[in-house]
């Protein structure tokens, strides 16, 4: 049984002490739980599910608390304090999670958050961190198809907009003139594949391209009509950010759909709002 550091493992509990669990770590030799995780009725021959990392001393202790992230995925972390080593950010464990200065783009700051990559050095094997991500996406080319749903965060502002990892292991760009709502560094968001390049990079959207998008708003704001006694009181001349806050979609995407119910005759435009025919 080989023990995945870094990540979760289920391992079988060996015995008890007053201190914890000891759990079995095949060729690493037992490892402890401490009685702090230790979850009530847990008893030598259970099997439990734990994180394991290294504790202050490098050996090998494990957790039932869920780190921020796990070796091989990406995270906004925020510095916790900072010493002539580098940085020490907070990834929601009692040992903070250490990027040495080499692999900081600019020096970081406590209190601030960071985009970073969560990976096992290769010369000391330990866990730590690098704000270098672009060197830990993937160089394979994606096999996504247009209007595919991913999963982003946004990693970096550029002149061309946003740049995001995708699915945790793809680079990705949001256009600026494609935006209808803020970004930040750090956000996670949902997202779609607008294509896949030649070169394998990705064009990505916030909202479903093509006409698909509108048909399948239009039936969630038929839906919301209803649900509402009939009527709405938004209509195309309602503020983009009022459209946004309701639905999650652009100005331009609800007044097709308004549009799409109106052809169709399903709803009738008034001064005051929408309301079903």
């Amino acid at each position: 049984m080989g023990i995945e550091l870094g990540k979760f493992n289920t391992l079988k509990v060996v015995k008890e002490v007053s201190f914890g669990l000891y759990l079995d770590g095949g060729d690493e030799g037992e490892i402890l739980l401490p009685a702090r995780y230790v979850p009530q009725g847990c008893k030598p021959g259970d099997e439990i599910r734990v994180f394991i990392y290294l504790d202050n001393e490098e050996r090998l202790v494990a957790t039932t608390q869920t780190p921020l992230a796990q070796v091989g995925e990406f995270a906004c972390l925020e510095v916790a304090w900072t010493n002539q080593y580098g940085a020490f950010l907070n990834w929601g464990l009692m040992k903070d999670l250490f990027v040495p200065f080499r692999e900081q783009k600019v020096r970081m700051e406590v209190g601030r958050r960071y985009v970073v990559h969560v990976h096992l050095d290769d010369e000391s094997f330990r866990i730590m961190a690098s704000a270098k991500v672009e060197h830990f996406l993937s160089k394979e080319k994606p096999d996504y198809v247009s209007g595919q749903l991913v999963n982003l965060l946004v990693w970096q502002k550029t002149e061309l907009g946003y740049k995001a990892i995708v699915d945790n292991r793809f680079g990705g760009l949001l256009y600026e003139n494609e935006l209808f709502r803020t970004l930040h560094v750090g956000q996670q968001v949902q997202g779609y594949v607008k294509q896949v390049r030649e070169d394998g990079k990705i064009d990505l959207v916030l909202q479903k391209p093509g006409r698909g998008r509108v048909e399948d708003f239009a039936s969630v704001l038929l839906e919301h009509i209803r649900a509402n006694g009939g009527r709405t009181s938004l209509n195309d001349k309602s503020p983009a950010d009022e459209v946004y806050a309701l639905f999650g979609v652009s100005k331009k995407t609800f007044k097709k759909a308004v549009g799409d119910l109106y052809k169709k005759r399903l709803v009738k435009l008034e001064d005051d709002g929408i309301r079903l025919v």
